[in-house]
């Protein structure tokens, strides 16, 4: 079993923050293995939605999945999970208010300090089938670094 949480404090607000990891369209620009991600049959996200996903796999290879938003709570709660695909890890990202940006911009700054920012969680959990399974180790390392590089860029991202 692959269990592992990354936690990011980030200078924005809640809401702030949830409006950029739920939108399928900027995904790629803080998880540098994403290709693409779309909404199955359009419309906004909700419990229950489906997005067709390509990451960029070993050797560059493309590898698609299907996952299903399993938890859909504005502005504290977003969690996927994997319906149809070769890694079967599921993510779930809990934002919590924070008191003081520390981070941004200068934090000297008059107001710095109670600036509004962010508690990000970020859990990734799951169980590697056939030939994965017997590299679950590696890939837990692997997956921890990627993880941990992506919430670096989505917190750059959100502070620039």
């Amino acid at each position: 079993m692959i269990e592992l949480t990354i936690e990011t404090e980030i200078a924005r607000p809640p809401a702030a923050v949830f409006a950029f990891v739920t939108d399928p369209a900027k995904l790629s620009s803080w998880q540098v293995n994403t290709v693409s991600a779309e909404v199955e049959g359009g419309g906004p996200l909700r419990l229950g939605t489906r997005l067709r996903e390509v990451h960029r796999g070993p050797r560059g290879r493309e590898l698609a999945s299907l996952v299903e938003v399993s938890a859909y709570e504005p502005p504290r709660l977003f969690a996927l999970r994997i319906i149809e695909g070769a890694l079967p890890i599921d993510a779930r990202i809990e934002l919590e208010p924070r008191a003081g940006g520390g981070g941004a911009a200068d934090a000297t700054a008059p107001g710095a300090a109670d600036a509004p920012a962010t508690r990000m969680r970020f859990t990734a959990h799951g169980q590697p089938r056939g030939a994965l399974r017997l590299a679950q180790p590696l890939l837990r390392r692997v997956l921890r670094r990627q993880f941990a590089a992506d919430c670096a860029r989505l917190k750059q991202r959100l502070e620039a």
